[in-house]
């Protein structure tokens, strides 16, 4: 899901030493640069994280992808040979190559490597496979490198440790780290979503509120916050597509209608001059073509207006009833949906967003929904 790209990027262009150590398993590395990742083909494909760093002297790149499951469209080997290709001749530097799974049970049919045995055209690209719930946990949390903290719930919990006791055990390791409250809370808004890949959202929303950290990841996390925006743009998004389709839809029909009327008026006043059956005939037809051009022009603009606004309140909607359901209770967005879904003025939905993220109990948000009823 484009969420769990979102944050392993951002992670590992954040902290691009901790990741270095981890999948080079050597502290002698120097960073020199993180680089664009953007390259340059027919069909245009990222790479999730390249790296220059200087290796003994000598500069090198570090690749990166991260994979949620395995690749089904394109082998994963033939992805990371044309990844390694394309690097090798944008840079010319040698590189060291990584796939990290995040999923339990993803990649294990990735051998790491792609071949191509014809004779006298033999190809062989290599690299290394890394999947997280093979790695110790344990040595992670203690390895001192808040970037990889994250994805530890992924990771093997310690022998005899439930996957509750470790999750909860990952969420106190960050709150202990010595950094800023900020990046704390950030690392745990990570830490939630990409839980969610080998946890039950209910559990990690559960045991996050349990231990008192869920109302500062809400309010704090820049994670938080642009993950609620893209899916408000993505519900205006839809919404303008919907509205431009029935708007158009909508104003064809009523500039057909204006335009058989104006063709008629228009055709009687050239008729006078022309013959009245003739004048009405093309003033029909040039009626019709206006109204249409008039109509679909209308329809658009009424269209995304309409779409806009719609977008916004569905999405305000969905947001309100997850941040009960995170906040408070599994339950509570039933008790509500029905009165939340039938307000139609969008600044009262805004009003009760910003009451369900503050009250303190659902009587408290009850009664901020009777006062906007």
């Amino acid at each position: 899901m484009a969420e769990y790209d979102t944050i392993s990027k951002h992670l590992i262009q954040t902290y691009p030493d901790d990741f270095i150590r981890f999948t080079l398993g050597r502290a002698d590395i120097e960073v020199l640069e993180v680089l664009e990742t953007e390259q340059p083909t027919v069909e245009s494909r990222r790479a999730d994280s390249l790296i220059l760093v200087r290796i003994e002297g000598e500069d090198a790149l570090i690749h990166c992808e991260f994979q949620t499951a395995d690749s089904t469209d394109t082998p994963m080997s033939h992805r990371m040979a044309g990844y390694i290709g394309r690097a090798i001749e944008r840079y010319g530097l040698p590189i060291f190559s990584f796939v990290i799974y995040l999923r339990p049970g993803a990649g294990r049919r990735d051998k790491g490597y792609y071949i191509q045995e014809l004779p006298g055209h033999e190809v062989l690209v290599k690299y290394k496979v890394i999947r997280l719930s093979e790695i110790d946990g344990q040595a992670i949390i203690e390895g001192g490198h808040p970037g990889l903290l994250p994805f530890a719930p992924l990771m093997k919990p310690p022998s005899g440790v439930s996957a509750d006791a470790w999750l909860r055990q990952c969420l106190q390791a960050t709150e202990a780290l010595p950094l800023d409250a900020s990046t704390k809370v950030d690392m745990m808004a990570g830490m939630a979503i990409l839980g969610g890949i080998s946890y039950e959202l209910s559990t990690v929303r559960r045991i996050i509120s349990q231990e008192g950290f869920m109302d500062a990841i809400m309010r704090e996390s820049s994670f938080a916050q642009y993950l609620t925006q893209q899916g408000i743009d993505r519900g205006i998004e839809q919404g303008i597509e919907q509205g431009i389709e029935q708007g158009i839809e909508q104003g064809i029909e009523q500039g057909i209608e204006q335009g058989i009327e104006q063709g008629i008026e228009q055709g009687i006043e050239q008729g006078i001059e022309q013959g009245i059956e003739q004048g009405i005939e093309q003033g029909i037809e040039q009626g019709i073509e206006q109204g249409i051009e008039q109509g679909m022009r209308r329809g658009r603009e009424q269209g995304i207006e309409q779409g806009l606004e719609r977008g916004i309140r569905e999405s305000t909607i969905e947001d309100i009833l997850d941040v009960l359901e995170v906040r408070f209770d599994a339950d509570a967005p039933g008790q509500f949906a029905g009165r939340i879904r039938a307000i139609d003025d969008l600044q009262q939905l805004k009003q009760l967003l910003r009451a369900a993220v503050q009250v303190d109990n659902l009587d408290a948000f009850q009664h901020a929904l009777d006062a906007e009823a």
